[in-house]
């Protein structure tokens, strides 16, 4: 088990205020809750407030706790406890490599060679640009498109290593870089496109009415008579018993 703690004190910024905007929406997720259960509102308050910093410090766990009327170590607790939230500084792009079973099979180390190599040796590291850190994470949720990693909202399939370099450079030097797939597949699709279900006639309307419904013959059971409630086993007569020693 790995233990979580706040970035150390030199790292932590003087002092956190929500933007107004921010300020504004945390206030309408708060009153939500019925009085006394502002606490509820706690991992909403300090996603925001990653979304608006990039990372979870200290000065901002003590301004959810003032804000929720919370002790301190709870709010400590619920940011430590997840590893969504991020404890120390991430570069303005935090690239989170999956690296579980279906990603590692389909080469998710050359993904991960990348980003020793363009961004840091080490994960959660920030480059020297300020642009980018690192880190491994657990399945994404996309193994059909394996391997991938995740950027900020957005998920970047079908990689490998040359693709991955040419991904943070085009990040790197500001070109906008379309989420999905990064090779000809699309969605979650075959490689190489769609091996099933091709023919346009299934779609597009041109079969309808070519075929009767079926209808049983020679006396067999209707839908509508298959459909019908039968008398439950609890309900029948029970089978009379035989007495001992009677014949089969």
């Amino acid at each position: 088990m790995s233990l979580r703690r706040l970035a150390p004190p030199e790292m932590q910024p003087a002092s956190f205020a929500f933007t107004a905007a921010n300020a504004e929406w945390a206030k309408k997720m708060i009153d939500k809750y019925p009085a006394g259960r502002q606490a509820s509102a706690v991992i909403s308050l300090l996603w925001r407030g990653q979304e608006q910093e990039g990372w979870v410090s200290h000065p901002m766990i003590e301004a959810i706790a003032r804000m929720l009327d919370m002790p301190y170590i709870r709010v400590l607790e619920v940011a430590t406890f997840y590893t969504m939230f991020n404890l120390e500084p991430v570069g303005t792009f935090l690239v989170q490599v999956c690296t579980t079973t279906p990603c590692w099979l389909r080469g998710s180390d050359a993904v991960v060679d990348a980003c020793k190599k363009h961004i840091h040796l080490h994960p959660q590291t920030v480059s020297d640009d300020g642009k980018f850190s690192w880190m491994e994470v657990e399945c994404l949720g996309a193994c059909v498109n394996a391997p991938m990693l995740q950027i900020g909202s957005d998920f970047y399939e079908d990689l490998d290593g040359p693709i991955t370099e040419k991904l943070i450079a085009d990040l790197r030097a500001g070109t906008q870089v379309k989420p999905g797939p990064q090779n000809s597949r699309l969605s979650s699709e075959p490689e190489g496109g769609a091996t099933t279900l091709k023919d346009p006639s299934l779609f597009d309307g041109s079969v309808i009415g070519q075929y009767t419904a079926y209808a049983p013959t020679g006396g067999g059971t209707t839908d509508a008579e298959g459909k019908k409630p039968t008398q439950g086993a609890s309900d029948r007569e029970a089978p009379a018993q035989k007495p001992p020693g009677a014949a089969t």
